[in-house]
């Protein structure tokens, strides 16, 4: 078969059936919230009223008498909750504070009190029950976040871009603000917890399942193992599910103390307050160019809001030190806090809110300039990344550019206002840049090939709704020539291998290399059974003469007589019966031995 053929042939690349797609589509595929087990009981929180001030008075007697009613937990009268360990990279969590820690109110919705009750109906109507008075304060809400230029903190600089700036030609000096923006994927935030007297087993909605494990080992004071975090499918995340939010503690303490399985499913009014933010920001952008465009001076302030009990930062700034070229440049940040509960991440946080600004305002230059946008972008292509002094492991800025402004016609646009249109209708057109890291994680994969011809790979990574699974099952079937629907792919739980989190477009990039190690160790481990197998066909032979194509073994230089690899695990398992049932093995002592390994892939055959 000629090369350009077996290119054709490969299934990376391929349009091929999403390997969930029919689970999604039938309605078979669990959910967080879908999980129910026997005695199953249902928590429901009681929110706060107010953005500011302390509970006075918190009156659960009418709600623990209603029919069903289990437990009414709140300041005082819960199971203790720890707080997770500030600055632990493998736990991270934006609402740190456990819920009823005390009796001050920080943010409009935050959890005063929680019921649990044989239905989620009763635990519904109980907390409406539940009475709480206020000593309610003013809250800080502003939206104004100019407080924040008080306290910035210098993130990037080089040169004098003030000095710069000042004896310009060329100004633009604006201030841009972004509101707040809410993750409302269809799948609500739901936790179902299961104690069995030693260890939990939680089924949450989460992009991010080994540092959900951390966080709630740390909220429910246990070791990691004694947790067991599983999500098979994710109705979408947008960042919102990165880090668990305290329905998942609540729910998982209430399960322990009952000794009953506990579901909590937060209300699309709680997605609103209760399960993080984009926060709003606030940037004043200054840059100064030559009369022919090039600029001498980029200055970036920005502030962000963030909660009472958080520190969170937006980052603004994390594409301005490298995206132009500028011998000045100063790039200061802040946060201010406001009566909101804790904001997070967010569809590509940071980066986005700050190249709005930015790209506003390199608008705003081009105007002044009188040269086109696309021009002045291009006129200020960096050589490298002028933030760190590093060259570029890749850029394609300029290319996309002049390749987008061919293919869209862009010499055709007039930029007078008014000018472009279609019939009765007025055209504008505009363009903008972007920028985003290539991030990359560690990540353990396990391959087995098994003697029914199917291959099952596994890691503790999750699917979000954008492909894992099928990605999966692709590269296991181009390294091994089993077809996709014979790959199982096995996903979503902490029991297996270490896998990446799914935020930044990180997972792809970090497990495709270890299943395809994953996948070649498996196909050499193959190899070298079938030139060790006396039952084989190919025993004798040197395992490197041998490859496996499409699923069957043969040698290199006889493509065309092939042995299925499962046909020759069938011979290896049948001979290993018959041995062990004719000559029983002699029980041998081995003095011990101390293995260390750190293995990024793993393989096995069955």
């Amino acid at each position: 078969m000629a090369t350009q053929d077996v290119a054709t042939l490969s299934i990376i690349g391929t349009a091929v059936p999403r390997v969930d797609g029919h689970l999604k589509t039938s309605g078979a595929a669990m959910y967080s919230s879908d999980y129910n087990f026997p005695g199953m009981v249902y928590l429901v929180p009681v929110s706060a009223s107010i953005a500011k001030g302390k509970i006075t008075k918190l009156d659960a007697s009418e709600a623990e008498m209603m029919p069903g009613v289990l437990r009414v937990m709140y300041h005082g009268n819960a199971p203790r909750l720890y707080c997770p360990i500030p600055g632990d990279e493998s736990a991270i969590v934006d609402e740190s504070r456990p819920p009823f820690d005390d009796e001050i109110i920080y943010y409009s919705g935050q959890y005063v009190a929680a019921v649990v009750a044989q239905t989620m109906e009763q635990a519904r109507a109980a907390a409406d029950a539940v009475h709480v008075e206020y000593a309610a304060e003013t809250p800080n809400v502003a939206n104004d976040l100019s407080d924040g230029w008080k306290n910035l903190n210098v993130e990037s600089h080089r040169g004098d871009a003030e000095k710069a700036f000042a004896g310009a030609p060329v100004q633009v000096d604006e201030t841009y603000v972004t509101p707040v923006e809410t993750h409302n994927p269809i799948e609500l935030h739901a936790s179902v917890a299961v104690w069995d007297g030693k260890k939990f087993t939680l089924y949450e909605t989460t992009q991010s399942l080994l540092n959900h494990q951390a966080v709630m080992a740390q909220f429910l004071g246990v070791p990691n193992e004694n947790v067991q975090v599983v999500m098979k499918y994710l109705g979408s995340g947008f960042g919102g599910k990165l880090w668990p939010w305290t329905h998942a503690p609540l729910a998982a303490a209430a399960a322990r103390e009952l000794n009953r399985p506990v579901k909590a499913v937060v209300s699309r009014r709680m997605m609103f307050s209760n399960v993080g933010h984009r926060p709003r920001t606030q940037q004043r952008i200054r840059l100064a160019a030559t009369p022919d465009g090039k600029l001498v001076s980029l200055h970036h302030d920005y502030t962000n809001h963030t909660s009472m009990i958080s520190d969170y930062s937006e980052g603004c700034g994390e594409a301005t030190p490298y995206i132009y070229s500028c011998p000045n440049l100063l790039l200061r940040g802040s946060k201010v806090q406001r009566n909101v509960g804790p904001p997070t991440a967010m569809r590509g946080p940071g980066a986005v809110p700050g190249l709005y600004a930015l790209e506003s305002a390199m608008d705003e230059l081009a105007i002044k300039l009188k040269v086109d946008p696309v021009e002045l972008r291009l006129s200020n292509e960096p050589e490298k990344d002028e933030g760190n002094g590093k060259p570029f492991s890749s850029r394609h800025l300029k290319e996309c550019l002049t390749k987008g402004a061919e293919k869209f016609g862009w010499s055709k646009r007039n930029p007078a206002i008014g000018s472009m249109r279609k019939g009765d209708l007025i055209l504008g057109w505009g363009m903008a840049c972007a920028s985003w890291g290539a991030f990359r994680m560690s990540a353990e994969v396990s391959v087995s090939l098994n003697n029914d011809g199917t291959a099952r790979v596994s890691c503790a990574t999750q699917d979000i709704g954008t492909g894992t699974y099928t990605i999966f099952a692709q590269v296991v079937s181009d390294k091994t020539g089993i077809p996709v629907d014979k790959v199982q792919v096995v996903l979503g739980d902490t029991s297996l291998p270490a896998g990446p989190l799914s935020g930044g477009s990180w997972v792809t990039a970090s497990v495709v290399p270890a299943i395809a190690a994953a996948s070649n160790a498996a196909v050499k481990s193959m190899l070298g059974i079938a030139a060790n197998t006396p039952e084989s066909p190919f025993h004798g032979k040197k395992a490197e003469d041998l490859v496996l194509t499409s699923a069957c073994i043969h040698a290199k230089d006889q493509p065309g007589q092939g042995v299925s690899f499962e046909e020759i695990l069938g011979r290896r398992i049948f001979a290993a019966q018959w041995e062990a049932e004719n000559h029983p093995p002699r029980l041998k002592i081995l003095p011990p031995r101390n293995i260390r390994s750190t293995p990024t892939a793993r393989s096995s055959l069955k």
